[in-house]
């Protein structure tokens, strides 16, 4: 391991931002870049008619309806670190999209509301750092605004979520009453102070909260602060590094994102508790971040970023090595080297070409149908990254399409966007004709308005009988075969020519199952295991 390689490895941050929609993730985002110098003026997600938007919301369909649908990936420098921040959709109906993000990164960080505490879709996202232990710091969000106290919110989540809390700040009230936030961990007093018709933030040290100059700054608020902070040490556990690297333990913060206040604080905080790249399980063995040689997992594709070239780039994890131009590396499904003549980094749409990456970025790689989510690239050892989730998918529906000239453009369009994962193809085996599967009607609505906006193919989403779906194989091919000829009307191959059953129901499905014992109905997939 040279000395440059260990240096770089331990600059890298990656992580992905998680929360229920509307708890602020987008706006922190937008700060968090704000802080990093990564762009001048923050967007705004809350007018769909505004002349801004988010930096990480890109698509159109995002932009028009204030929502996250698609991981967006940013990478900049701060404090002498390099961050990778993967914004997360949001919206549950795209839940496939973030758990595939989370196997990309290293540590989380959680935006809770103030108000609402731990939410319903929290919790599932939580429950998929706990099979990773995926370290996760917490920003409690919407300081300004009236909401649950700090203590019910803390215990909440140590409840629901199973993470012992330890406060890095602390809020002084809140809503029209907010005055600021004490730094436990800087023992620094963090104030919300109006200047000039204008709300800023000004930092003042205060190593010792007896100190007069609190009551001076706070006046009738010091004492509450006192007696707040003072049950916190007592009863409270400390901070310890290796619980919160274990995923047991997370360091809340306060603050307000669309205010800015506390969001440098928390950056600054982050990137120096947040793991660098950790060491990646494939089917062989374990690989070190700082190993020599190169290797990288796909983790999503997008179609038409750039609209103008209808290109596909997929986002690959780097997990060792370095990447150069230009560079010679095997592509492990199909068994083939391949040439990077070009490899981009992300600003969400916005890109430049990399000219070396280390552990732990997220690169593009031009993808001309050849790539897919799961895939390995390696330089000399064989190897296959595991742990990237497909699931079967719990709605359907059929495209019917309005102009028959449109019938290739119609195929194109749905291979290339189901390449992406967020929503499913079936290509029926009786009776021809496209079922598209999904996790939430949203994604029906996603793919519509992408199919006619980005392939000109104009169509009408029918609903179908089907209610449940799950990949077929057998040891037996005979059993297969058998299984096959007496249930075509409910088979389809998938994007991946997979063979799948579509069952009318759960009920109806179970029943299936019962009566094949020797055919394997499966729910998941993993996409390196089965690409």
């Amino acid at each position: 391991m040279s000395q440059e390689m260990q240096t770089e490895v331990a600059k890298r941050r990656t992580f992905a931002i998680i929360s229920h929609p509307d708890a602020g993730k987008t706006t922190l985002t937008e700060k968090l870049l704000l802080c990093g110098g990564a762009i001048q003026m923050a967007g705004t997600v809350k007018a769909r008619k505004a002349l801004r938007h988010a930096r990480s919301d890109w698509m159109k369909v995002e932009q028009e309806r204030g929502i996250s649908v698609t991981s967006s990936v940013m990478q900049f420098d701060f404090e002498g670190r390099k961050v990778n921040l993967l914004d997360t959709p949001g919206h549950e109906d795209f839940s496939e999209d973030t758990y595939r993000t989370l196997t990309a990164v290293d540590s989380v960080l959680m935006v809770i509301d103030v108000a609402k505490g731990v939410e319903a879709r929290t919790d599932k996202l939580m429950a998929v750092c706990r099979l990773r232990d995926t370290p996760v710091v917490t920003f409690i969000n919407k300081l300004d605004r009236e909401g649950r106290e700090p203590l019910d919110l803390t215990t909440e989540i140590e409840e629901r979520l199973g993470l012992q809390c330890v406060p890095a700040m602390w809020p002084i009230g809140m809503g029209q009453r907010f005055r600021g936030c004490y730094n436990l961990f800087t023992k620094t007093l963090h104030l919300w102070k109006l200047v000039d018709e204008a709300r800023v933030q000004e930092d003042i040290p205060i190593a010792d909260l007896d100190d007069p100059l609190l009551d001076e700054l706070l006046e009738e608020e010091a004492d509450p602060l006192r007696e707040a902070v003072e049950l916190l040490t007592m009863a409270g556990e400390p901070f310890d590094r290796e619980a919160f690297l274990a995923g047991k333990q997370t360091p809340v913060f306060f603050g307000s994102a669309i205010q800015n206040f506390g969001v440098r604080e928390l950056l600054s905080a982050f990137v120096d508790l947040a793991p660098p790249p950790l060491a990646r399980n494939s089917t062989e063995r374990t690989v070190e971040p700082t190993e020599p040689n190169f290797s990288g997992f796909v983790f999503k594709i997008q179609a038409n970023m750039d609209p103008s070239h209808r290109d596909r780039i997929a986002f690959m994890r780097i997990c060792s090595g370095r990447y150069t131009r230009g560079m010679k590396m095997r592509h492990q499904r199909l068994g083939r080297d391949i040439t990077i003549k070009t490899a981009i980094t992300f600003m969400a749409q916005e890109r430049a070409n990399v000219e070396e990456a280390y552990s732990g970025d997220i690169v593009g790689l031009h993808n001309h149908g050849t790539i897919k989510i799961g895939d390995t690239f390696t330089v000399k050892e064989k190897l296959s990254y595991t742990g990237i989730p497909h699931f079967a998918p719990e709605l359907f529906r059929r495209f019917r399409l309005l102009n028959p000239m449109k019938a290739k453009a119609l195929a194109k369009g749905l291979k290339q966007l189901s390449e992406e994962g967020a929503v499913q193809m079936f290509s029926m085996q009786v009776g021809g004709g496209y079922v598209l599967g999904a996790v939430g009607p949203l994604q029906f609505e996603v793919i519509q308005h992408r199919l006619l906006g980005e392939y000109g193919v104009e169509g009408q989403l029918e609903s179908v009988t089907y209610g449940t779906a799950r990949w077929i194989s057998a040891d037996d091919q005979r059993k297969l075969d058998e299984f096959m000829a007496k249930n075509q009307h409910n088979l389809a191959t998938d994007g991946e020519d997979k063979l799948t059953y579509l069952a009318d129901s759960v009920w109806s499905l179970k029943r299936i199952e019962e009566a094949w014992p020797d055919v394997v109905f499966s729910e998941t997939q993993d996409l390196a295991e089965t690409g």
